[in-house]
């Protein structure tokens, strides 16, 4: 494969994988007659962990991006490569945001496929749609995005302190990052710190055909895009001066 082909592969398989496995954990705690019904909020965090800790090594040939806010760090900061033998390149970095957002989109639909019977049995639109995207718990857009803005700012500072690309301990490390960020700042907004991760999915909640779904919350969904891309910038900024 040439190497916009080696991108889009892994990049939506990866965040594919990521997006379904941690839809899957919110599913599993928040839907009507799962098997992980009602669970304590400390599963949804290691659950999103582990989702990221999948999707990395799905996609480790391409440096398990998985999110445009790494991709817009690695472009704005002092990285020469998006991965090894992976020039950064306007075509490079379309493909990449792209791909992450089909994944988003089609790890939603699998988890939608996974919970179908669930989905039907839950009658509070807003569960559903929590399984989907992030909502914050008190609305307040500019405080919301100030969440989201220091969220991403510590996920992709300290990824790029990582190295940039996984290597031996880096798939944990950025899982385990993750959770940290979930259980410490995820309160407010629910922690979406990835755009394609929030706009793929809530897309996907737009478009199937889910009993009861109500709003997709669209008013609301600007904020887990900008946050992130603010966030990021920050901290590709940051690293120049640290």
């Amino acid at each position: 494969m040439g190497i916009i082909e080696t991108i889009l592969v892994h990049e939506i398989a990866g965040t594919a994988f990521l997006t379904l496995l941690g839809c899957g954990v919110v599913a599993n705690v928040a839907l009507n007659k799962t098997g992980g019904h009602g669970s304590d909020p400390i599963v949804i965090f290691f659950g999103w962990g582990l989702a990221v800790y999948g999707g990395v090594w799905v996609a480790y040939d391409t440096g398990a991006h998985l999110n445009p806010a790494v991709t817009l760090a690695l472009l704005i900061g002092p990285a020469k490569e998006y991965a090894s033998g992976i020039p950064i390149t306007f075509a490079t970095t379309v493909a990449y945001f792209f791909a992450e957002m089909v994944g988003g989109f089609l790890g939603a639909v699998a988890c939608y496929l996974a919970y179908k019977k669930q989905y039907d049995d839950t009658e509070d639109g807003a569960t559903k749609l929590a399984t989907f995207s992030t909502g914050p718990t008190i609305k307040s857009y500019g405080w919301n995005l100030v969440t989201e803005i220091i969220g991403t700012f510590v996920l992709i500072f300290v990824i790029i302190m990582f190295g940039n690309t996984p290597n031996q301990l880096g798939p944990l490390a950025v899982a385990l990052l993750v959770v940290s960020i979930g259980a410490s700042l995820g309160g407010p907004t629910g922690y979406a710190i990835n755009p394609a991760r929030d706009l793929g999915p809530r897309i996907a909640h737009a478009v199937l055909p889910i009993k009861n779904k109500g709003s997709s919350n669209w008013a609301y969904a600007w904020v887990p895009v900008i946050g992130p891309i603010i966030g990021s910038a920050l901290a590709a900024l940051a690293v120049y001066v640290y």
